[in-house]
């Protein structure tokens, strides 16, 4: 008879022969936190970031509830963030802000989160993905720190975003009209116009409404936003050449366009 035993045994061999073949884990030492949190401070400040994360990490892994630990999160975050690991960092620093909400670095938090998306930016014109990210954070940063330490430069990136993801809209607005899809420009242009009021694209936006609106053969609507533009934006290269196509006679458009809005800004134009 067999023996029931010898299956277990052979089993139990197995296992520790593939025991005996498995290299040796290090084990992990408890050490003090000031010690771990000291020395990834000094990699970080000798220039090696993406050594000096996993060493911040360990802080709060080996003492999560120590004064450092904290500390020890944003320097995680700030340490994957040099090492240009803006995935990580940005993970670190959502998890940071979501833990300690009331923390004094909280607001240095939201900042680096926004400035991690927007050194991601590459090409808005094929992905804005991570500038409309980019956007987003900032704008979350300027809401909840209105008089913030980093609000300045906060404002200037976030306009540059806007900028960014308007040039876009106008590129695909110009693509579609040079093709003769003017729906579909109208609400690329009309976009910028609405959506990004504060940006330096909507002058061209409003002059390719114009150049739209006369494809169609709607003039009443082209002297509507050609007024507007005259009105709002007297100084801008794109009103200059508003008014150039009003008086272009090959067009054959009613006289008088944008008058009434010349007339407001009356002394800014040489009128012939």
């Amino acid at each position: 008879m067999a023996n029931p035993l010898i299956p277990v045994i052979a089993s139990a061999a197995l296992i520790g022969l593939a025991a005996c073949s498995t290299p040796d884990i290090p084990e992990q030492v408890e050490r003090p936190a000031n010690e771990l949190y000291d020395e990834a401070l000094q990699l970080a400040k000798s220039g090696e970031p993406d050594k000096a994360a996993p060493k911040f990490e360990e802080v709060e892994r080996q003492h999560p509830y120590s004064d450092l630990a904290v500390r020890a999160q944003i320097m995680a975050a700030w340490s994957f963030y040099q090492s240009n690991d803006y995935p990580r960092a940005v993970a670190s620093l959502e998890r940071f802000i979501e833990l300690n909400p009331a923390d004094p670095m909280v607001e240095y938090a939201h900042y680096l989160r926004a400035v991690s998306y927007y050194e991601q930016i590459v090409n808005v014109e094929r992905d804005a993905k991570m500038t409309i990210l980019a956007l987003n954070a900032f704008e979350d940063l300027l809401r909840r720190f209105p008089d913030g330490e980093y609000g300045r430069d906060a404002q200037l990136k976030a306009d540059l975003a806007r900028s960014h993801l308007a040039g876009k809209e106008m590129a695909v607005g110009r693509f579609y009209a040079e093709r003769g899809y003017h729906a579909a420009a109208l609400r690329r242009f009309e976009k910028v116009v609405a959506s990004y009021q504060t940006t330096n694209q909507v002058p061209e936006a409003l002059y390719r409404m114009v150049e739209v609106y006369l494809a169609l053969g709607l003039v009443d609507e082209a002297d509507r936003v050609g007024s507007v533009a005259v009105y709002n934006y007297p100084d801008s290269f794109w009103t200059k050449e508003l008014l150039a196509l009003a008086q272009d006679p090959s067009r054959k458009l009613p006289k008088g366009m944008f008058e009434r809005a010349i007339d407001s800004v009356a002394g800014l134009f040489d009128r012939e």
